[in-house]
């Protein structure tokens, strides 16, 4: 691959935010399952917890999000399960990033992800644009992979990703959601009602929407 061409993908992913989930029943301990892959309560505590005292004191960090309108607005406030959720929906689409590279028949090089992270360093450096994305810096690699699949899976459907503006990219954007999100649709993931509800079309956590009945709401007979 280019690395013009590279370099124009990551600049779109960064632009954008990087990144922006139906939950069952998880296992006791769970926060999430993701195709047999269990994401633990413990484990995303310390990854939130990790965010926090790092993002706070990251100010490139803090303007990447600033300046990022596809950042979720409330990561770094006050609100700890706006935190979990965030951090918790780029855990379970890294997993369902890979699953999406397999079923389009494409791999994603330990070098492509090394490059990848190389040029997030230029444009604002890997580790800050991983905390403004809502993750500890620990876990740069693991987005630079998702940008790097992103990049490999819109090639194999036509993208000239030296011109975002091109309709050739548009369209394979467009194929690149579109199977993001049957993917993530046909992967019955599970999330801790606790973190809310994975909903495949945003390819996102959000809260729990709880119904009342006909008797709590007073429409019976209506």
């Amino acid at each position: 691959m280019p690395g013009k061409s590279l370099k124009v993908a990551v600049a779109a992913v960064v632009a954008a935010g990087a990144l922006a989930g139906c939950g069952g029943q998880t296992r006791v301990g769970s926060a999430a399952v993701v195709g047999g892959d269990r994401i633990t309560v413990t484990s995303l505590d310390r990854t939130v917890r990790d965010w926090r005292g790092q993002f706070k004191d990251d100010p490139i960090a803090n303007q990447i999000r600033a300046n990022s309108g596809g950042l979720a607005p409330d990561l770094g406030g006050q609100d700890s399960e706006t935190d979990m959720q965030g951090a918790l929906s780029l855990l379970v689409n890294f997993r369902v990033a890979d699953r999406v590279a397999r079923r389009a028949g494409v791999s994603v090089p330990d070098g492509l992800a090394d490059q990848t992270a190389a040029l997030m360093d230029q444009r604002g450096g890997a580790a800050s644009i991983t905390l403004a994305s809502g993750l500890p810096r620990s876990r740069a690699r693991d987005l630079a992979r998702f940008i790097a699949t992103q990049t490999v899976v819109m090639q194999k459907f036509g993208a000239d990703l030296d011109n975002a503006q091109s309709p050739l990219t548009q369209r394979a954007a467009q194929q690149w959601g579109q199977l993001f999100q049957q993917t993530a649709d046909g992967m019955h993931i599970e999330i801790n009602p606790r973190f809310g509800r994975y909903d495949p079309a945003k390819v996102d956590i959000g809260p729990v929407v709880y119904k009342l009945s006909s008797a709590e709401t007073g429409t019976a007979g209506t």
